[in-house]
Order: C-alpha cells, then sequence, then structure tokens
C-alpha cells in the first residue's frame, strides 16, 4: 500500500515528499472503525475477525517504525536502513520491557489495594496507568497510543480486566464520539471540491488495493479464500494513525498542506463504506468462487491445508524458538539494569566527593540484581524439550552449541558492565570470575529466579488460575472438586469413547459434563466419544485430576501412531465433490472411512454436530473427526468412480 501511495502521487504530480507520506497515510487501517462496525454488525466471533484483530494489532507496530523511517528520509532526504534496523530494536527492547515490568508489578499492585479499591478508585487508577505508559512511550519517542495500547494489554491479564472494561465503558464511548466529531469538524467543504478528483481516485486505490493486497497477502499465509475475502474487505480504509503521519508531515514542514485534509476527506469516504464492504464481502466470496476455475479452487484449498500441516513444529524447531525467545528476553532485562546503572546511577556516583567507594558498592549491587538473569541466560534450560532431546544422540551437538553461545553472551553482557564502571582490562579479567561465581552458587541463584519466574507466571496466568477457582467446587469430606480439563489437538485421547477410555477405572475421576462449543453434554454416557478442544468438567482429588492430565496430554508421535490416527479435518465440498447433494448419513463417512461430521460452516455460520439427515450442499467446509489416510482414501476413489473399498 505504500508503493500504491506512492505511485498514485507521482501520478497525480505530487511531490516525492507528498507521495511517499501517502503512501504511509494508505497503508494503516482503522482499528476504531473496524471494531465499531464488528460490534454493530455482531461479526467479532467470526473466523475472520480474529485474523483482522491481528492484521489491526501488527499494523499498529508498524505504524510507529513507519513514522520513524518518515521522519527520517524527511530530515536526511535520503532511505537510512541502519536508522529503521534501529528503530525496530529499540521498538522491540522498550515493548519487551514495559510487558516484562507491567505484568510483574501490575497484578501484584491491584492485589494489594484490592480491598481499599472501589469502582471510582479503579477507574482513576485505570486511566492514570494509561497516562503513565504515555508519557513514557512519548519520553522514548515512540507515539503515545502505542503506550496506551501497551498499558491496555497489561491490564488485559489481570483479575480486574472485565471491571476496569465495564467501568471504563463511558468513557471509551465519550472519547469514541470525540474522535469521530473531531475528524468530521477537520473536513473542510472548500477543499473537498477543489480536490475532489483526487480525493475520488485516492479513494478507489484505498479499496481497491487493500482488499487486493490483503487478500492476496492472506492466502499466501495459508487461510482459506473466503476468511481471505472477508479480511480484504474490512481492512479497507484507513483511520487514525493516518492522521497522525500527514501531521508529521505537517510538523517536519515537508508536505504540502493540502495533504492533510485529503487524508481526512479519503478517511471519512472510506469510513462510511466500511460496513457496506464488510456485510458484502460473504456475497464477494460466493461470486468469485462460482467464476473461478475448479481447478484453482483446489489449488487454493489444497495450499491452504498444506500450510497448516506445516506449521506442526518439529521438537528441534521448537526447542530453538524457545531458546531464541529465552535469550531475547534475559538480554532485554540485562541491557535495561545496565542502562539505569551505568547511565544513570554511575554519573551522579562519579560527581561524589567519596564516589571511588560507593563506585564499588554500585557495580556489586548491579551484580547482585543481575545474578539471577544472568545464571539464567547461561545456564538454564530454555525449554521442557530440552531433557527429552538431551536423551536423543541426534540432538548432542544443538544443545552444546546453544549453551556454548548463552556462556559467550553471558560473557558479554559482564564484559559491558565492567567496562562501563572501569576498564576494558578489568572487564576481561573478572568476567570469567564472575561466571565461575554463577556456576558455583548455582542452586542459589535458581532458588532466586524461580520465585521471579513463579511471580510472573502467576501474574500472567491470573485470570484463569481465578476462574478455575471460580469453577471450583468442593466436596468434602472427601477434598474433591470440579474442575475443567481442556483436551489438546493432538491429544491420544480424541477420537474415543469414554468405554474405550475407561477413566474413572483408570484414574478415579468422573466427567460430570463435557462442554463442546456452544453445546453442553450433562452425565455423559459410555458411548460419548471425545474431540479435540472438548473442555471436560470432571471431579476428582488434586492427585486424581493430575493423573488424568498426564493421560491427556499430547504424546510422541509413536503413541499418536496408536491412536489410529483419529484427527479433526477440514473438508471442503466443492462442486465435483461426491458428497454434494447427499446428506450426512447417505454419505457412508461413518461406515466406510469410520469419520464423523461433527460440524457444518455455511454461508459464514457453524452448525456442530450437525443431524444425520442434513444434506450437504457445494461451498460447505465440514469438519470430520477420523483417520485421514481413510478419509482420503474413501473421498479420492469416489472422485474417479472407481470403489470405495
Amino acid at each position: 500500500m505504500v508503493a500504491v501511495g506512492y505511485g498514485v502521487g507521482r501520478a497525480l504530480g505530487w511531490s516525492y515528499m507528498d507521495s511517499l507520506f501517502l503512501g504511509g497515510i494508505l497503508s494503516i487501517s482503522s482499528t476504531t472503525i473496524i471494531i465499531r462496525a464488528f460490534d454493530e454488525l455482531g461479526l467479532k466471533t467470526k473466523q475472520f475477525a480474529s485474523l483482522v484483530f491481528g492484521v489491526l494489532i501488527i499494523e499498529d507496530l508498524v505504524a510507529i517504525v513507519l513514522m520513524v523511517l518518515l521522519s527520517t528520509v524527511a530530515l536526511s532526504q535520503q532511505f537510512q536502513g541502519v536508522a529503521m534496523i534501529v528503530s525496530i530494536l529499540k521498538l522491540v527492547f522498550f515493548l519487551a520491557i514495559w510487558f516484562l515490568l507491567g505484568i510483574f508489578f501490575i497484578p501484584t499492585f491491584l492485589r494489594w489495594i484490592k480491598k481499599l479499591v472501589s469502582n471510582e478508585m479503579l477507574l482513576i487508577i485505570s486511566i492514570a496507568l494509561c497516562m503513565l505508559m504515555v508519557v513514557f512511550a512519548d519520553a522514548v519517542g515512540f507515539s503515545p497510543a502505542l503506550g496506551a495500547f501497551v498499558m491496555g494489554s497489561i491490564l488485559a491479564e489481570t483479575t480486574k480486566a472485565e471491571k476496569i472494561e465495564h467501568i471504563l465503558t463511558p468513557v471509551k464511548d465519550l472519547f469514541g464520539a470525540i474522535f469521530f466529531v473531531s475528524v468530521g469538524m477537520l473536513i473542510d467543504p472548500s477543499v473537498l471540491v477543489q480536490y475532489a478528483w483526487p480525493i475520488a481516485i485516492l479513494c478507489v486505490a484505498t479499496i481497491i488495493g487493500k482488499i487486493f493486497s490483503t487478500s492476496i497477502g492472506a492466502l499466501i499465509s495459508g487461510q482459506s479464500l473466503q476468511n481471505s475475502v472477508q479480511a480484504g474487505f474490512s481492512l479497507a480504509q484507513i483511520g487514525e494513525f493516518s492522521f497522525i503521519i500527514a501531521t508529521l508531515g505537517l510538523s517536519l514542514k515537508v508536505t504540502s498542506e493540502f495533504l492533510y485534509p485529503i487524508a481526512v476527506a479519503v478517511s471519512a469516504v472510506t469510513t462510511l463504506t466500511t460496513p457496506y464492504l464488510i456485510g458484502s464481502s460473504a456475497g464477494f466470496y460466493h461470486w468469485i468462487n462460482r467464476i473461478l476455475p475448479a481447478g484453482v479452487i483446489k489449488r487454493i484449498e489444497r495450499y491452504s491445508s498444506n500450510t497448516k500441516e506445516a506449521a506442526k513444529t518439529q521438537e528441534w524447531k521448537l526447542f530453538i524458538r524457545a531458546t531464541s525467545l529465552n535469550i531475547l528476553l534475559f538480554s532485554v532485562i540485562i541491557l535495561s539494569i545496565i542502562v539505569v546503572s551505568s547511565v544513570y546511577l554511575l554519573p551522579w556516583i562519579t560527581a561524589h566527593p567519596d564516589g571511588t567507594g560507593w563506585k564499588i558498592v554500585a557495580l556489586l549491587v548491579t551484580l547482585l540484581i543481575l545474578s539471577p538473569f544472568l545464571w539464567a541466560l547461561a545456564f538454564r534450560a530454555p525449554s521442557k524439550l530440552y531433557a527429552t532431546m538431551r536423551a536423543r544422540n541426534q540432538y548432542g551437538g544443538l544443545i552444546f552449541i546453544t549453551r556454548v553461545i548463552k556462556i559467550i553472551l553471558t560473557a558479554l553482557f559482564i564484559g559491558m558492565l565492567l567496562v562501563r564502571f572501569y576498564s576494558f582490562n578489568a572487564g576481561v579479567i573478572f568476567t570469567g570470575l564472575i561466571i565461575l561465581l554463577l556456576l558455583l552458587f548455582s542452586k542459589k541463584f535458581q532458588h532466586f529466579y524461580n520465585k521471579l519466574e513463579e511471580r510472573f507466571i502467576k501474574n500472567l496466568n491470573q485470570r484463569e488460575i481465578a476462574r478455575d477457582i471460580n469453577n471450583r467446587s468442593e466436596l468434602a469430606p472427601w477434598n474433591a472438586h470440579i474442575t475443567r480439563v481442556i483436551v489438546p489437538h493432538d491429544s491420544v485421547i480424541a477420537g474415543k469413547t469414554l468405554f474405550d477410555l475407561q477413566l474413572r477405572e483408570s484414574t478415579g475421576i468422573n466427567i460430570v459434563m463435557i462442554k463442546r462449543g456452544d453445546y453442553h453434554i450433562p452425565a455423559p454416557g459410555k458411548e460419548q466419544m471425545i474431540f479435540p478442544q472438548d473442555e471436560l468438567l470432571v471431579l476428582g482429588t488434586d492427585s486424581q485430576i493430575q493423573r488424568l492430565k498426564v493421560k491427556i496430554r499430547a504424546h510422541e508421535k509413536s503413541l499418536l501412531e496408536e491412536s489410529n490416527g483419529v484427527e479433526l479435518i477440514e473438508y471442503f465440498i466443492g462442486e465435483k465433490s461426491p458428497l454434494a447433494g447427499k446428506s450426512i448419513r447417505n454419505s457412508r463417512l461413518r461406515e466406510d472411512a469410520s469419520a464423523l461430521v461433527v460440524g457444518v460452516e455455511r454461508n459464514g455460520e457453524r452448525i456442530l454436530n450437525p443431524g444425520s439427515d442434513m444434506l450437504l450442499q457445494t461451498n460447505d467446509t465440514l469438519f470430520i473427526v477420523g483417520n485421514k489416510r481413510k478419509l482420503t482414501r474413501l473421498l479420492r476413489f469416489s472422485e474417479t468412480g472407481l470403489p470405495a473399498g
């Protein structure tokens, strides 16, 4: 979209900087407008809506980088790749610090003051925390909107999230109204008349360009054709960040004055068209599905299916991902402590009359604060897969290399701190000694780090823990209680009946209810089958429930093969599909492939556990639980007219 905006601007005869900023203006969709439209149209629970929300979040983050890049180009009149890389690294660094500190301290702070907080105080505290993060974001050169977004994400992880959302609703509605009224007041009718032709061209370029680019991007990422088209139609507008980018050009005095009102006018027009585009997206999908050749549709379906299959990551990739994430997080924490100590504390100590003694104290205190994180970076196993991979000889080299890299990185951080306080020679001499001390006192550092990690994980999962406690119903005097257990996608119990599993005999628990989406099965019978992502309400003691969780968790591939390959499979019914026009009973999926149709998606609506007399139609998407190999064989033979046996 940056390229589209730049090209249209140059075609209209605008200057290089006007065209470049126009590209930035057209590239960011409106979070406010789309969320409001989804609310009013009742589409927030649709499958494509989660894709749209994900794109909007990433767009808001990319907008920050884009503003830094445009500022750099505007001031230097040339593209500087180094400046863009630095701005991205800076963004990642501060986002990691804010989230880590926020999740570590804010839920704890709210727990401490919960007895003192009324609704009015909670409202004031929430807004104050938001404004505080806005100040921090602005102080380090980011958008105030990013600060508010970060604080909202942190508060969403607390047990007060629903209450905060409720009491902030009037404030949100007030500022939502102010936003739309202020945008309307920025429109100068004379400018609209004067630049009517460019505005019309830009509106068309925005709508067509966003629909096309978003739909193609979604298809490439492995989304279905329907989700891709609906996401593209939903994002076909510009909004609040576009105004900020336009204002940036004016404040830097590198863009013409007409660019801002044109941006506002394009936003106003595309805002009006957004609800109609979203509403017509399903119809457009059905139209394009009819006109595209059947071979193209099948290739898209096959590509989407293969992409999802490829997303099932191997364990060594999971190990590398977990290791990389750990290195990133610990590096951010360690660097932030070093920066605070050397940039803010050290100059103050140096100016003190007795600076030498205090300098040593400050260095020792900094090392003491850093010690649990330095130990974790150097020696902590980064993943639960570590023990499994360590037992296999084929991964010995990979584990050795990652450990060496982590120790070298730890040494570099220690050396950096010592060099900032003293000299390069001191860094070389004492770095090895400090690493040796970390190794000698490993148990103590591990104990302290585990406490910090336990606090962080507890705060991060606070809402889920509270929900489990609320759902917990004690049964005295046996110390039994009701709790919920989610069946993983690749659990070995998926596709088996309660009679086959014998859970009461093997674990001692009772399943009192099965929740399957909006469908509840109280007191399930022995013939009831367990599906992936089922929510089981089970009655038992802590030890019995723990045995159940061990039994249903995802196992190694060899154990998955023992479950007869039962999977949840998506199947699209094309015009030539052998299932089109048949009822579920007459499809013989159960008899010939040991498969069950557990859901049907039709015209964007999902029907869970459809009846056996339901007629299957062209363009339906079936959710089938069964053996993938048998099902593929059945449908392939049926399509060629050969016997299904």
